[in-house]
């Protein structure tokens, strides 16, 4: 029963997380280097941008009827048939004449993220770069916007991206419902978000459909410079599932071989060699995680640009942040575009708002590892070298008790303020620490408030 409930969530795509113990840790020195500095980044700026945006649809899922139900509820102008064929037409009106890369990098930088994760290509297999193998990208010319200096997008944001100093996650489809190797018009309408053939009975097709994904994958890695991650979605399309195997391993080696030493690679939810960091989606998960990981949460309520979306505010997000790092995870937010090129005002103010945050307390977040115990009700541990960081989480109204104990069995030669770098009184005793807070000045506190512990030189080599 349990083998044939995996099944079905393969088959169906049904996307949680791959568990921590199935996680095998890279063995090639550069990968696992490159992994180290990755985790510590800590916060990703993600964006699923695409035509579609004009809509205001799910990206990609309304052409998918075996997802109808949920992905088809924003399609009430038309029939379906109209509705799809319009979705996959909305590259002949897209001019996104608002387009800043440079800007979106600025920001980027200022906000506190560390890196850039950006939809190359989603399930709709609408390329964002300037690919050979298909005609259905932004450079071609029936897309307005090929005309424009920066018509190249991925290479345009790679390049801004760069310039500020952010590292590049690649992300990319591994089905793609416009290739005529995957969904093949021939074996009449893809019932599913799988391939619509019999791949035992067409290996030569499959074979057609694995030499063009290895091509646009090794494009990406060839064309743009450096890239830190391979950052794979779709994970239904996996062997185990209608024998849907894109050989990942194959066009791994190869690219870690020429253009991409080091490269890091996410087969999300395959778990084993393809798979260096595991993903969670619009969730956190409820314990501290030793593997590497990251978690994906949009801004608003959506992926994909939304006109009515409500977006999360700059202290939600702090607090996610402390969540995630505490737990020893990276964060990616995501933040859509708008089909003008522009980004939705609410959410550029909210990572505005954490950017400001982390601009005094970055110092606990970044390049942090895990701190037993991790998280309480109200506080988060981090820890790097000798110093222990806590975070206590405000609510509406910034207070802090007069005096907060920590459970934490160690032994502390000083401890500070993040925010006003004033020293704190600190006992040690019976295996907790408690800082006596009733002096410190609250003006300017707001989301969370950070403390910094420095450990003895006697529990530093201790620990």
């Amino acid at each position: 029963m349990e083998n044939e409930s995996q099944r079905e969530i393969v088959h169906n795509g049904v996307h949680d997380y791959s568990s921590p113990e199935r996680y095998v840790a890279p063995t090639d020195p550069a990968v696992q280097a490159n992994l180290k500095k990755f985790t510590g980044y800590k916060l990703g700026f993600m964006m699923h941008w695409a035509p579609g945006c004009q809509i205001a649809s799910y990206e990609s899922w309304p052409l998918c009827d075996g997802d109808a139900e949920w992905s088809q509820k924003d399609m009430t102008w038309a029939d379906t048939a109209t509705c799809q064929r319009q979705y996959r037409e909305a590259n002949k009106t897209f001019n996104p004449i608002k387009f800043n890369p440079a800007g979106w990098a600025k920001l980027a930088k200022d906000c506190g993220f560390r890196y850039l994760l950006f939809t190359t290509k989603h399930h709709d297999g609408f390329c964002m770069f300037d690919t050979k193998t298909t005609d259905y990208k932004i450079t071609a010319p029936d897309c307005p916007f090929h005309t424009h200096p920066d018509a190249d997008i991925v290479g345009a944001l790679y390049r801004e991206f760069k310039k500020q100093g952010l590292a590049i996650s690649t992300y990319f489809s591994k089905p793609d419902w416009n290739s005529q190797y995957f969904w093949c018009d021939e074996f009449g309408k893809a019932p599913t978000r799988n391939v619509n053939y019999d791949i035992k009975e067409h290996p030569d097709l499959w074979e057609k459909y694995v030499q063009f994904v290895h091509a646009q994958i090794r494009e990406l890695a060839s064309n743009y410079g450096k890239i830190d991650v391979l950052w794979l979605d779709g994970g239904w399309v996996r062997p185990e599932n209608q024998g849907q195997d894109i050989r990942l391993s194959e066009i791994v080696e190869e690219l870690r071989n020429t253009t991409q030493p080091g490269l890091i690679v996410c087969e999300r939810g395959r778990g084993g060699e393809t798979e260096n960091f595991i993903t969670p989606e619009q969730t956190i998960p409820p314990m501290a995680i030793g593997v590497p990981w990251e978690t994906c949460v949009t801004v608003g309520d959506c992926f994909s640009f939304h006109y009515n979306d409500c977006y999360k505010s700059g202290r939600k997000l702090t607090h996610l942040l402390l969540d995630v790092v505490s737990k020893g995870g990276n964060l990616a937010l995501n933040i859509p575009a708008q089909p003008d090129g522009d980004l939705p005002a609410p959410a550029v103010k909210s990572i505005r708002e954490l950017g400001a945050w982390l601009s005094i307390f970055g110092e606990g977040i970044y390049d942090t590892t895990l701190c037993a115990p991790y998280f309480t009700d109200k506080c988060y541990f981090t820890r790097k070298d000798n110093k222990i960081y806590c975070f206590y989480r405000y609510g509406r109204r910034a207070k802090l008790p007069a005096k907060l104990t920590l459970p934490l069995d160690v032994t502390v030669k000083e401890a500070y303020s993040m925010r006003t770098n004033d020293r704190l009184h600190a006992r040690c005793e019976d295996g907790t620490v408690t800082l006596h807070l009733s002096d410190l000045p609250m003006g300017g506190a707001f989301f969370a408030e950070g403390f910094c512990l420095v450990l003895d030189d006697a529990q530093e080599s201790a620990t």
